[in-house]
């Protein structure tokens, strides 16, 4: 192999072939820095738009169903339990008015998740399940109630008619409804994790990569701008220098951006949504729970079923391993004085054991305290209505578990679900605005101003070298 003698090495690599040859180089490294920042930005703000805009909402949205779907469920076991007994034709009417809210409110989800889930199969298909059967569910329930007032049934002691198409109600909802509703949920839950993970690590990666291409160009510059001080002896070539200034800004703004959209992502998924999630879910199994001690009045040969039903969701929502409902109380009591001795120890899981374990919004520690106390509440008010049944007085454990007086049952319900309502709020604002600070950092304004400012580093580069070169000519 022939070697090329080194004259003809320096007389090949002349003054003009070298500036054209670094020249390219800088062109190309400003290139890739664009081409580099966009592409990761691009991804931050992608990620952002399904957590934030398509999947995150809409597994909120099907929670929701979810929710109100219980508390139609709920609202029909206290229809059938108040039954035709004139003390409770105001709070008959109030659970009916409750009733056909939750009813629209199911409606209106129902039609956003339709909307939301027409580009996913598997979701599609658990929406028009939920559609097909709540007309069956809503039919069953008004003959139950039909049934029980041609009966005129007293409190707590339905037709066997009207608890047989209430039973064919419930099980309807348990069995077809609410599994497609949670499968809907399910579905947008794991884009969320899968997206969250993905684009947690693109953005890990891809500051590096913005790094290393910034300083790639910055290097190539610097290499441009001396090899034209020495060849030329001109001390500073203007444009040139304008060029680096622009790279390192590009290079900070970059950084920053991609910096800010990572701290943003964790807020959104990791800080915020996850407790809205959890949160979603235990307002939801809350209701359910709820239902449970109507279904429990309500069907005496199903009382076991229901009462095991209502420890399993309490376990959902605050899970202490091995408990009774006996000893659930208690277990419950000793767990949240140890919290309470030290807010970093949650030594009980579920739902509200997520919640507790993720604290990090101004004000949300108080408010879920507060969720706490009246849980341990809730949940004695439920021992305390079934000792009402079990000492045969049955009206008073009906007038205990419905009434909305202080110190009934469904009152502190009520307190319970205003404390779940109040944290979830503080989630739902930390989660929508840090989704709107990534729509702002990455909008059409950035994009603009990134792709202005590598076409000036272009354009002011071939602006520094082109004189010099015609210097050749």
């Amino acid at each position: 192999m022939r070697h090329r003698p080194p004259q003809l090495t320096r007389a090949w690599w002349n003054t003009p072939r070298l500036v054209r040859a670094l020249t390219a180089l800088v062109l190309t490294a400003v290139l890739a820095f664009g081409a580099t920042t966009a592409t990761v930005l691009a991804g931050a703000r992608d990620g952002t738009d399904t957590i934030g805009h398509r999947s995150g909402p809409q597994a909120a949205r099907a929670a929701d169903l979810y929710f109100a779907l219980n508390d139609m469920d709920a609202q029909a076991a206290n229809l059938l339990l108040l039954g035709a007994d004139p003390d409770y034709t105001a709070l008959r009417r109030q659970t009916l008015d409750t009733y056909e809210q939750r009813r629209a409110q199911a409606d209106a989800d129902l039609q956003r998740a339709a909307e939301a889930t027409a580009a996913d199969p598997a979701g599609q298909r658990a929406v028009q399940t939920v559609l097909g059967e709540l007309g069956r569910y809503e039919a069953l329930v008004a003959r139950s109630q039909l049934l029980a007032e041609q009966s005129h049934d007293p409190a707590g002691k339905p037709s066997a008619e009207a608890l047989e198409a209430y039973r064919q109600a419930t099980d309807l909802l348990r069995q077809q409804l609410l599994p497609a509703a949670d499968q809907v949920t399910a579905a947008n839950v794991a884009t969320v994790e899968a997206t969250h993970t993905e684009r947690r690590d693109a953005l890990a990666d891809g500051l590096w990569w913005i790094l290393a291409t910034g300083l790639l160009a910055l290097a190539a510059l610097a290499v441009l701008q001396r090899t034209l001080s020495r060849r030329f002896r001109r001390l500073l070539n203007l444009p040139l220098a304008a060029t680096t200034l622009l790279v390192a800004a590009g290079l900070i703004g970059g950084m920053t951006l991609a910096s800010r959209a990572a701290d943003q992502l964790a807020v959104a998924k990791a800080n915020a949504y996850d407790s809205v999630i959890a949160l979603s879910r235990a307002r939801a199994v809350a209701y359910d729970m709820n239902a449970d001690e109507s279904r429990y009045l309500t069907d005496p040969a199903r009382a076991a079923a229901y009462e095991q039903s209502f420890l399993d969701k309490s376990q959902t929502f605050a899970r202490l391993d091995g408990a009774t409902l006996t000893t659930y109380d208690d277990r419950l009591a000793k767990a949240a004085d140890r919290h309470r001795a030290d807010r970093t120890q949650v030594p009980f899981a579920g739902y509200l054991g997520t919640e507790l374990g993720n604290i990090t919004f101004g004000g949300e520690q108080d408010a879920a305290e507060r969720v706490l106390t009246a849980y341990q509440q809730y949940q004695r008010d439920d021992r305390a209505m079934r000792a009402l049944l079990h000492q045969g007085r049955l009206k008073d454990a009906v007038t205990f578990n419905t009434g909305l007086a202080a110190g009934q049952s469904n009152a502190d319900f009520a307190a319970l679900t205003a404390a779940l309502d109040d944290v979830l709020a503080i989630n739902q604002h930390a989660f929508e605005q840090a989704v709107a600070d990534t729509d702002a950092d990455l909008g059409a304004t950035t994009a603009t101003t990134g792709a202005l400012v590598i076409a000036a580093a272009l354009a002011l580069t071939v602006i520094g070298v082109r004189p010099r070169l015609r210097e050749y000519r």
